[in-house]
């Protein structure tokens, strides 16, 4: 058994060996972006990852993104758009509640801090029943996330739901989701590099490929300029 265990390991080892050889293709493991849209990184090149709070999949992404943070290249520049497509699971309050943090200057504190909040089984903020894993009937309020952020950031919590129902969050959420409509986003969490390419880990073929192709777009954008 343990022989046939090691032949597989290997097997795949070799197997993601040669892969990582290949070069990228477009229109296979990234696709392109018709017509490309603006970035707002200035000289670097713009990485985007479209995520949502309420989102499992990025919250299993989260040691990965600590991966690809600490690898992206001095000539690129992270930043985050929230999706608000899948209302089921609480996505359009979850974006409010970003661009919220983001005006008030306080993402640093909350962002990792959120999902552990609706992850973790003893979080203040789940989506999901501990026991049965069913979304929770009463899903959480901007309210609740403003009470959460005051003791997560030290800001009150009346002030947060203030900017969270502005007009400055209002305009920020239909941007995003008028620009994660542009890029063809329909899944997260999705890379989308200088506005022009697109790709998931499913993509790319697996984890282990995201941040190879990452750079690999990046030295192609940068190279093109």
């Amino acid at each position: 058994m343990f022989k046939r265990v090691t032949a597989l390991l290997f097997g795949l080892a070799f197997a993601a060996a040669g892969h990582a050889a290949e070069s990228f293709e477009a229109g296979k493991h990234y696709f392109l972006i018709e017509p490309p849209q603006p970035t707002n990184t200035g000289d670097k090149v713009e990485v985007v990852e479209v995520f949502s709070y309420g989102c499992p999949a990025c919250n299993l992404f989260r040691p990965t993104m600590e991966k690809v943070k600490a690898a992206l290249p001095a000539n690129a520049e992270l930043t985050y758009l929230p999706a608000s497509f899948n209302p089921s699971e609480n996505w359009p309050t979850f974006q409010r509640a970003f661009y919220a943090a983001q005006a008030l200057g306080i993402v640093d504190k909350t962002h990792e801090a959120t999902f552990d909040a609706i992850w973790k089984d003893e979080g203040t903020l789940r989506i999901t029943d501990p026991k049965s894993r069913r979304l929770v009937k009463k899903m959480p309020t901007v309210e609740d996330i403003g009470a959460f952020y005051a003791t997560v950031a030290g800001i009150k919590a009346e002030d947060f739901v203030g900017v969270a129902n502005s007009f400055a969050v209002n305009t920020k959420m239909k941007r995003a989701d008028s620009l994660i409509k542009a890029y063809g986003v329909d899944s997260t969490p999705t890379f989308v590099i200088a506005g022009k390419y697109r790709f998931t880990a499913s993509s790319v073929g697996s984890i282990e490929q995201v941040i190879p192709l990452l750079k690999f777009l990046v030295e192609k954008e940068a190279a093109g300029k």
